[in-house]
């Protein structure tokens, strides 16, 4: 039996301009797609309805029938990816692994851990860039050292793509080299513990009519302004190169936005402590108040600020919340609540369909002041300002918090003026030490 390479996707999932894909077609053995279903990841998921598994399991099925049109297929497993290539060596000849490199702390472990054991039974293992335009130590300061700020970062990066452009991993006549196989079969939701969520997603489309009004429409979260890909840049049904490139011809605020992902995945691998300590260790010192009611009326979307109350049920129906009330909500749970940023992070990351741990915390870390780049301490959104200026009409209002107006409603829990004065009170306190 001739060997045969496996492609293991993880954040990569299409068949269009993909590296390890398109590396691994050109060396001649047959190219077979391995998925795993990883339990380090979705056992630490409480809903069994998690829509991200759904999105996952439907994105892994249509995979794996394209493939099956053309005479080859998908093989999917469930486990820890350790164990499910301890099993699968055996049974196939294995000649290498592709895959595309991941910059999250457990991903690096994985792939660390997995590498060396298939390095251990000689089978190659070759790694490439994909989720990312630029990566690791290729936009770094003169010195070597990382950027901590974005402006310069930004600058530094549109030089490098001047300089070296957008590669072509094209695929595009090399669909004969995935390996002639029956179909494989698929473990079903359910036997992992899932069912299907009762969600929609949005669509991997590079919308032209969004993309150069971006600039314009993408501040105001009643309007279809913003181009909701980021589900789709994070399990990697749409690559980044289209996305810039589109960004890069239409809207330069749209490519700002893509470059400040890559620099938060670029902290997030030099800094790895960012996951759970702030940037800034000074910020470690706050005083947080912690207090659960609040968390609890903050999380339900009951803090008598319509505009916050908006973002967070807009969060817990769909999956989804407009950027510019992540912003409001976020500033209004470390600041007006005290609340420490993590428990917001946290939340976050349970409900987004777009959730990305970088972009994640990088955010939080930013609204908090915690972060590299921060707003300084200091700048504490007023809620009743941003919606009076980014929701003037009250639509995005009116939609997820039709009560605000009636008896119904609860009062503020927070005075926001008492508010302020505590905040800044509590973070000089802590950053005078």
């Amino acid at each position: 039996m001739e060997p045969i390479s496996l492609v293991w996707l993880r954040r990569d999932l299409r068949l269009e301009d993909h590296a390890a894909l398109y590396h691994a077609l050109q060396e001649g053995r047959g190219v077979l797609p391995l998925f795993i279903f990883d339990t380090d990841i979705l056992n630490v998921l409480e809903d069994a309805g998690d829509a991200r598994v759904t999105f996952l399991y439907k994105t892994i099925l249509e995979l794996k029938r394209r493939l099956e049109d053309w005479g080859s297929s998908l093989l999917v497993k469930h486990g820890k990816p350790l164990e499910v290539f301890k099993e699968l060596i055996p049974g196939y000849r294995v000649g290498k692994v592709y895959f595309n490199g991941d910059y999250e702390p457990y991903a690096r472990e994985r792939d660390t851990e997995v590498a060396r054991w298939l390095y251990q039974q000689g089978v190659e293992v070759e790694e490439f860039k994909d989720q990312v335009i630029f990566e690791k130590e290729e936009v770094v300061k003169p010195d070597g050292a990382p950027y901590k700020v974005f402006t310069p970062y930004m600058r530094r990066w549109k030089q490098t793509l001047e300089e070296k452009g957008l590669p072509d991993y094209s695929l595009e006549g090399l669909f004969s080299g995935f390996h002639k196989t029956a179909p494989l079969p698929a473990p079903s939701l359910e036997s992992m513990g899932f069912q299907m969520a009762g969600i929609s997603y949005p669509s991997a489309e590079l919308s032209e009519g969004v993309i150069r009004q971006y600039d314009q429409n993408r501040d105001y979260p009643a309007l279809n302004g913003t181009t909701r890909l980021g589900i789709h840049l994070r399990f990697g049904t749409l690559s980044i190169r289209p996305a810039v490139a589109r960004a890069l011809e239409l809207n330069e605020t749209l490519l700002n936005e893509l470059i400040w992902r890559e620099f938060y995945m670029m902290i997030l691998w030099h800094f790895p402590r960012v996951v759970d300590r702030s940037f800034k260790p000074a910020y470690d010192d706050i005083a947080w108040r912690n207090d659960l009611s609040d968390f609890e009326a903050w999380t339900q979307g009951m803090t008598g600020y319509p505009m916050v109350d908006a973002g967070m049920r807009q969060l817990n129906a769909t999956g989804y919340m407009h950027n510019r009330a992540r912003m409001v909500t976020a500033s209004f749970l470390t600041k007006h609540l005290l609340i420490d940023w993590r428990w917001g992070e946290s939340y976050f990351a349970e409900r987004l369909l777009d959730y990305e741990l970088a972009s994640n915390n990088g955010g939080w870390q930013w609204a908090s002041g915690s972060g590299c780049d921060a707003a300084p301490y200091f700048r504490i959104f007023n809620p009743w300002r941003q919606a009076e200026r980014f929701d003037p009409q009250k639509r995005y209002i009116n939609q997820w918090v039709p009560e605000w107006k009636k008896d119904s409603y609860p009062a503020p829990v927070v005075d926001h003026a008492t508010a302020r004065e505590r905040a800044l009170q509590v973070y000089k306190n802590a950053l005078k030490r």
